[in-house]
């Protein structure tokens, strides 16, 4: 078997909501996640695409993410919210309270929402760039499973914890900021794993504390929660900038668990069997605050422009705006996505339970 296969994305995109309406989903709720995954891998970004896929049957098949996700506003001002997400699908979760952020910000301005008592929600990316087709600005933020060491510990506290921010541009792509706070996200590592690569030392450290190449061993070492685990954004000193990664995954807990009165740290995904309280904070904010749309975009052009222009290193050919590789990639992938040959084969014995058909 070739190592990657190419997948057409409508069969895909209907293999995906077939399997949640299998385990109870409403299928449109089914689309959503769906959605969300395959652009992931349309982006490029393979390690929270259709490759979580088990991820989400498991945790429905455990109980600790709920098919029918029921949504309960808590508390609401013009401008923001605090959500309950009932344990429900992350994907719909997120993506229904930012609709209703964005239909704030149009109405007053701006809109944040903190959420607690959710699941994983995929890439942050996709909910900060539902703003952008409303010519807002978007945010999105959440925490996650304690996989990250504070500055000068030795035991995971914090989660990956990514931020995006997307703003748009006029003729230029939109700036799509979408970042782990950690050195990579815990995907990357399952990735390596999967391919039986090593890992770059400055990724992960083991359980005593002392950098690795070994992804499976810091895998089990998080599941089995042994100790050690993924570097801050910045690595494990403060002389390499790792307190600063440290201080932007510990705002991103303040912002999504804090205010939320959610989880946050080692609480999330606390306690073994229980739905894991992962907790996201959303934001809209129009362009008509400051100097508008207009004005703001042309902006972003000519503040583009003058990076892409800048002199480049030697050897260099090119100066990337944050999300531009993922633009091109989506540009590539429009009518097909390559998946990796384990993805493929697990998506297969996940229809095959189900009693479903494959038609890869």
């Amino acid at each position: 078997m070739q190592e990657w296969i190419p997948v057409k994305i409508n069969d895909l995109f209907a293999t995906v909501v077939n399997v949640f309406e299998k385990l109870g989903v409403p299928r449109e709720d089914g689309e959503i996640i769906a959605d969300v995954l395959i652009a992931a891998d349309r982006r490029g970004i393979d390690s929270h695409g259709v490759a979580r896929l088990k991820r989400y049957v498991d945790g429905i098949r455990k109980g600790i993410m709920k098919p029918r996700t029921k949504i309960t506003i808590v508390k609401e001002t013009p401008v923001s919210m605090v959500v309950d997400g009932g344990a429900g699908m992350g994907q719909v979760v997120a993506y229904k309270t930012m609709e209703k952020c964005i239909q704030k910000a149009k109405e007053n301005y701006v809109c944040f929402a903190a959420i607690r008592n959710s699941n994983h929600y995929g890439i942050a990316g996709y909910y900060s760039m539902m703003a952008l087709n409303e010519g807002l600005i978007g945010i999105s933020l959440t925490n996650a499973a304690p996989l990250v060491i504070p500055t000068n510990g030795k035991d995971a506290v914090l989660g990956t914890n990514p931020i995006s921010v997307a703003v748009p541009a006029k003729e230029e792509r939109p700036f799509v900021l979408d970042m782990a706070t950690s050195t990579v996200p815990r995907g990357k590592l399952e990735v390596y794993n999967r391919l039986g690569k090593k890992i770059p030392l400055m990724w992960a450290t083991d359980e005593r504390g002392v950098p690795t190449d070994d992804p499976s061993r810091v895998l089990n070492n998080l599941l089995e929660r042994k100790g050690g685990g993924l570097l801050p954004l910045g690595g494990a000193e403060e002389l390499t900038g790792g307190h600063k990664g440290y201080g932007l995954a510990l705002l991103v807990d303040i912002l999504s668990g804090v205010f939320s009165s959610g989880a946050w740290g080692t609480d999330v995904y606390g306690r073994k069997g229980e739905p894991p309280n992962v907790c996201h904070f959303l934001g809209a904010i129009s362009p008509e605050a400051f100097v508008g749309l207009e004005e703001i975009s042309s902006n972003m052009d000519n503040i583009i422009r003058m990076l892409k222009n800048a002199p480049r290193a030697e050897g260099k050919d090119r100066i990337y705006i944050h999300g531009e590789k993922e633009f091109e990639k989506a540009d590539e992938r429009q009518k097909t996505v390559p998946l990796y040959y384990k993805v493929y084969e697990n998506i297969k014995d996940i229809c095959q339970e189900l009693g479903l058909e494959f038609n890869l």
